[in-house]
């Protein structure tokens, strides 16, 4: 039976829902995988017009805290498996394979593979809906509000 996944500290410190000493925190900050971000880059391989999409993409993905130096050729990946597929389906559109049912058959199974690819690939990087709900990403360390002294007048405890 496998169990739950491990939430990041600073995630289940945001529920607060699970009461933590400071040293049982500070011990599982340092079992956490820090990966940097500081090379993000779009792979040398991909066209300019390529090269465009991931920076867009990875900017995106850096704002949600979610990529890091590891999912450049996953994004690559995905951006690569992406034109692929609008490729095989411009294709599909021409009156030469729409009339040739060998040509059909050949494209659209070209267009499939590279649907299923590019799908596979947004949903390892979060770019479906359901996979971005499964993504439990990183917190960014915010102080806590500061404590309001009034509180206690208004039934909000010590």
């Amino acid at each position: 039976m496998a169990g739950r996944n491990k939430e990041p500290i600073d995630l289940i410190i945001a529920k607060g829902k699970k009461h933590l000493t400071k040293d049982e925190i500070e011990q599982r900050r340092k079992e956490e995988l820090d990966v940097p971000t500081d090379m993000i880059e779009a792979p040398d391989y991909l066209t300019k017009k390529q090269r465009d999409s991931f920076d867009e993409i990875a900017r995106m993905l850096i704002d949600l805290n979610i990529m890091t130096n590891l999912d450049c050729d996953a994004l690559a990946g995905y951006i690569v498996a992406r034109d692929g597929w609008i490729l095989a389906g411009k294709k599909l559109r021409t009156k030469a394979v729409k009339d040739d049912p060998n040509a059909f058959d050949k494209w659209t199974k070209i267009e499939d593979r590279y649907r299923k690819q590019m799908r596979s690939a947004a949903t390892d990087l979060g770019l479906t809906i359901t996979s971005r709900g499964k993504i439990v990403a990183p917190v960014k360390n915010e102080p806590p509000p500061p404590k309001n002294k009034f509180a206690i007048f208004a039934g909000g405890g010590s």
